[in-house]
């Protein structure tokens, strides 16, 4: 009797693929395992979703499995589950779903068990070896010493940062060399909690929200509102405390790899147990190796960015999203999910609490918050002996401007610099300027692919788009008249810096943007010698907002915040209120208080006005009654629709037959279609249309209705078109 196999494919149709199972490959079959799959020219790697008899294939179409991969799932239950919903929810195939929950590794066909380890080791000719004789190889000697306390793992050779060539070279003078021993998951952390540190003492907020968390025992949702400073990372390991003596395991999300480092210093810090790091700064093997700690039980504490979300846990305890508005919780390339929204879901499924930690509250998680739907815990008081920040609005109109920084601003500065502390000046544009202008005929130069400026990076010698990547060395002369008289236009990060560097130069000045981080380990390098004391005056863009504790940080600038106060995107003022406190609860974190200064032509703006008097919850609490009025997420749900192609017209066909499909009615309405706010990127024209329902229900069911149809529309192989479900931005 022949077996096939139903295989999800990480592949854009909506559909799993039939395969017939050889006789020689029938050994334990069951959902969940890797497959190998012949699929057209290629051969891919898939999961197995179903194991039926028969098939509705014609015979001379059905293909044979080439192999079995797996003896074991390699995904639990709950997280397959996970992936099911998700490919529902966010309308891709299963397949595409699956891909983004397993490794890089795991889908290249790699081992889900790792059973050895590969250990370095001194022989007896290193043993004896004189380590005077490695004065000029300082890598070798490093290594030599680090050998002679105890043998070393591949994985600590990679944390350590050993030299690949330096252990080649002394493998060659055969005095080191590898073993290889099978290993077994050390579960040692759940015999008895070793603690490295006290636990700091809880202020009365505090406590009750560590009583009311420890209480949780199933499936509950509770969003932590914790003004910048009181002391939310506390309540956390406060709560870990709890999770871990109860033997379950915890997963910690934060927004982006540059706040993992701290993260994990303070887990380790407090804890005598493993922690697996997952974040796309790794390689795949490094993160396949934390993954599997995570499955075995090994690792006690999971942290990573968006993709750590589907970490395998074989002893789940909680899930805690930390910093949960941010924007880089959501996907943006191929599948657009939100980690916070399947995160939540995660805790559901595996019956777990899942913990939302922010100062400002995304106005989805406020909105579920104050309708009761999740549990909600304030701390109003910051932590320690932290005053109130002081704030105040630079009213730039008539004031004359040296590189975006007014006078009032330069003032301040000196006052704090001179008593010894530190300067944080925010300006989310990075490069030199964001354009260049020609002072004869007063063309800009726009870059040929894209609707947008050229941005001019002085230091690389070049100008470059920020969209699609084009990037030229800096004319000589204008495109245009011929003529040499080119001027930068605005200011950038990299132009602020060297301004400050002039104008102090007793100051070491720091630049942290996207530019001067690319390299892996640099923004870890930069914030250690921040915190140091090693430079007084940090400029930057929004990497610089995130969670960072600096303590002698006492003045906040932010240098151009009116482009943020007038934008085409609905989110922009709850984006700005974000922003704007996440900054501003940079100053004043220790003992020294701090002061937050708003450089702005619109001192009058009633956003603004709001932000500073009242802060961000009334900021916020309004915010949601203006987009209920205005019937705007969340209080109705939205998908929008983005279409690309070379010729405007087609875009904008596809997106006129869609909206024919749509429903429209007093619960549903189209809007659209429209040009982007980025109408031309790359050199492709961009068109996007808007459905929105009043429930949830019915936008499901409608475009669930709606898109096999759209698939079927001949324009739909023509354009490059995709479905954002719950868009964090219309860009």
């Amino acid at each position: 009797m022949s077996l096939f196999v139903e295989v999800a494919l990480p592949v854009p149709l909506r559909q799993n693929f039939s395969y017939q199972v050889p006789s020689s490959l029938t050994v334990s079959l069951q959902k969940g395992l890797r497959v190998k799959v012949p699929f057209g020219r290629q051969q891919l790697i898939g999961l197995i979703t179903g194991i039926t008899e028969h098939c509705d294939l014609k015979p001379q179409q059905i293909k044979s499995v080439i192999e079995i991969i797996d003896t074991e799932p390699l995904l639990p239950d709950s997280l397959f589950k996970l992936t099911q919903w998700a490919s529902r929810y966010y309308f891709c195939s299963l397949g595409q779903m699956l891909s983004q929950a397993i490794p890089v590794a795991l889908r290249k066909g790699a081992a889900i068990a790792e059973n050895t380890q590969t250990f370095w080791q001194l022989t007896s000719a290193g043993h004896a070896a004189e380590l005077s004789t490695l004065k000029r190889a300082v890598a070798q000697k490093k290594i030599m010493e680090q050998l002679a306390i105890g043998d070393i793992s591949s994985d600590e050779a990679n944390n350590l940062s050993l030299s690949k060539s330096a252990l080649k070279a002394l493998c060659e003078k055969q005095w080191i060399t590898q073993r290889t021993q099978i290993t077994h998951p050390d579960l040692t952390w759940r015999d008895k909690l070793v603690m490295d540190e006290e636990p700091h003492q809880l202020n009365a907020e505090q406590a009750i929200a560590v009583a009311t968390l420890t209480q949780q025992q199933a499936y509950q949702c509770t969003l932590l509102e914790g003004v910048t400073g009181s002391g939310k990372t506390e309540v956390y390991l406060a709560l870990l405390e709890t999770i871990l003596s109860d033997k379950k395991q915890a997963l910690i999300l934060v927004p982006e790899i540059g706040l993992t480092p701290q993260t994990i210093n303070r887990f380790k810090r407090r804890f005598k147990v493993q922690v697996a790091v997952i974040h796309s700064g790794l390689t795949d093997n490094q993160r396949l190796t934390a993954w599997r700690r995570a499955k075995s039980g090994e690792a006690a504490i999971i942290i990573g960015t968006r993709s750590a979300l589907f970490t395998p846990m074989a002893y789940p305890g909680v899930i805690i999203l930390d910093e949960e508005h941010d924007a880089s919780f959501k996907q943006q390339e191929g599948v657009g999910y939100h980690a916070r929204d399947l995160a939540v879901m995660r805790g559901h499924l595996e019956n777990i609490p899942v913990l939302l930690g922010t100062a400002t509250p995304s106005l989805e998680t406020l909105q579920n918050a104050l309708s009761g739907r999740y549990q909600h815990l304030q701390l109003t008081i910051r932590a320690g002996n932290a005053e109130k920040v002081r704030q105040g609005i630079i009213d730039i109109r008539n004031q004359p401007l040296r590189s975006g920084v007014s006078g009032s601003l330069i003032n301040e500065m000196r006052m704090h610099l001179e008593a010894g502390n530190q300067v944080i000046l925010f300006l989310n544009r990075r490069g030199f300027a964001p354009a260049l202008l020609c002072h004869e005929c007063g063309h800009l130069h726009e870059c040929d692919r894209c609707d947008a400026f050229f941005t001019i990076h002085q230091g690389l010698g070049e100008i470059r788009c920020h969209h699609c990547g084009n990037q030229y060395a800096i004319p000589k002369q204008c495109h245009q008249c011929g003529s040499t008289l080119l001027a930068a236009q605005g200011v950038g990060t990299e132009q602020l810096a060297s301004f400050l560097a002039k104008e102090f130069p007793n100051y070491p000045v720091i630049r942290i943007d996207r530019d001067t981080t690319r390299r892996k380990g640099e923004l870890e390098t930069h914030l250690n010698a921040i915190l140091k004391g090693e430079y007084k005056i940090l400029v930057g863009t929004q990497m610089l907002a995130k969670g960072h504790h600096f303590p002698d940080v006492t003045l906040v600038g932010l240098l151009d915040v009116d482009g943020a106060l007038f934008s085409a995107d609905f989110r922009a003022p709850e984006r700005f209120g974000q922003l704007y406190t996440q900054v501003s609860g940079r100053a004043g974190r220790a003992t020294k208080p701090g002061t937050v200064l708003l450089q702005t032509h619109q001192s009058e703006n009633p956003l603004l006005r709001e932000l500073m008097h009242k802060g961000y919850g009334e900021f916020a609490r309004n915010q949601l009654i203006e987009r209920k009025l205005a019937l705007l997420p969340p209080a109705w749900h939205m998908l929008l629709l983005r279409a690309e192609a070379h010729q405007a017209l087609d875009a904008d066909t596809l997106l006129s037959q869609i909206a024919h499909l749509l429903p429209q009615d007093e619960n549903c309405e189209v809007i659209g279609p429209m040009p982007a706010p980025l109408d031309k990127k790359a050199g492709k024209f961009r068109r996007q249309l808007i459905f929105q329902t009043k429930s949830r229900q019915q936008l499901q069911q409608a475009f669930e209705q709606a898109l096999p149809q759209i698939e079927a529309l001949p324009l739909a192989k023509r354009c490059r078109w995709s479905i954002d479900r719950d868009p964090q931005d219309l860009l």
